[in-house]
């Protein structure tokens, strides 16, 4: 079986998801006698299109001089050729635009319209137009997959599937790896909020800009597409109330220890309420978690608690969630090994 990939966006998640594809051709084939048909990459300003498959090894060669291979073609925009496009699955892995969810808004839509399957790791348009994406994509008979959006390689939505004679009644949990180091550090050494911020820039785990994590917009999105998706809300990010993290002062951590307590960045969905700020939690809770992981704790009517963790980041992980999304599109079309 054949399947043809429209990728938008090539950045950390989109090279990385073009690299698993290089390297399990010989895997999806063995296993599944599937062969993955990258037919165009978009970027913001051109793209590589070639209708009968890309050669994935000799874009990733070219590195940044990508744009120097001869089926790049300039000042294309995805949107405009989306319609145009022989695919399968459309893979959006553009930037997040908290604000507006553009352009990444209007590739999911236009391939929707064009009965063409989504896949995404960008969230912002699922915590701002998730109705209108999920409303679309039943009226066109298509899939909309989005496990990479709130912790990567985590199966925080994937689990829902596992939990169908269950009822997930709330979730807590930490969602941005930049704010757990930062308090993880603060903790551990007692430096302060803007040493530690310093030292996760350095280490790469925050941005220059890191406004959207440490005032916890990141997090809050990603609440939203958790409770929507698993306990049938209908939210946006605009429902949350939001603090971050850069008020939390080196004395706040120490009165909190010295009571058997450690402070975490939280986002809790409960009694239809979305929350996301710093809470006090018990050392020993499983949430108590260090470094860059993320934490997801599903309140469940007939089992209890159940908890999710791992890596929230990181392009071969999000990556990875990109394959999964994939083969349980292709599994769901009827496709099996």
């Amino acid at each position: 079986m054949k399947v043809k990939v429209c990728l938008i966006g090539k950045g950390t998640v989109g090279t990385s998801f073009l690299q698993l594809v290089k390297n399990k051709r010989d895997d999806f084939k063995r296993k599944f006698n599937l062969e993955i048909i990258v037919s165009s990459i978009f970027e913001h300003d051109g793209a590589l299109i070639a209708e009968n498959g890309i050669n994935i090894g000799e874009v990733l060669e070219a590195g940044k001089y990508f744009r120097n291979l001869p089926y790049w073609k300039e000042k294309v925009r995805a949107k405009d050729l989306i319609s145009t496009m022989d695919a399968n699955i459309c893979i959006e892995t553009t930037p997040t635009n908290s604000e507006t969810g553009e352009p990444g808004l209007s590739h999911i839509i236009e391939a929707l319209n064009n009965k063409i399957d989504v896949i995404s790791s960008n969230k912002g348009p699922f915590y701002l137009e998730y109705e209108k994406i999920k409303n679309l994509a039943k009226k066109n008979n298509c899939f909309v997959k989005y496990e990479a959006t709130v912790a990567s390689c985590v199966p925080s939505l994937g689990i829902k599937e596992q939990l169908i004679g269950n009822e997930i009644l709330s979730i807590r949990a930490i969602l941005n790896g930049t704010n757990n180091f930062i308090l993880s550090r603060m903790a551990a050494e007692g430096v302060d909020f803007a040493i530690a911020l310093k030292e996760a820039q350095e280490l790469g785990f925050a941005e220059s800009d890191p406004t959207l994590d440490i005032e916890g917009f990141d997090a809050a999105g990603k609440i939203v597409i958790l409770a929507n998706d698993l306990l049938g809300w209908s939210k946006s990010i605009d429902d949350v109330k939001i603090e971050g993290i850069s008020q939390i002062i080196p004395h706040a951590i120490d009165l909190a220890k010295s009571d058997g307590y450690v402070i975490k960045h939280l986002a809790i969905a409960e009694n239809n309420e979305l929350v996301v700020e710093p809470r006090l939690i018990e050392r020993y809770s499983p949430l108590n978690i260090s470094g860059t992981l993320n934490v997801v704790e599903l309140e469940t009517k007939y089992a209890g608690s159940i908890i999710l963790m791992g890596r929230g980041a990181g392009g071969l992980e999000a990556a990875s969630a990109l394959i999964n999304d994939l083969l349980s599109i292709l599994k769901n079309r009827g496709f099996s090994e």
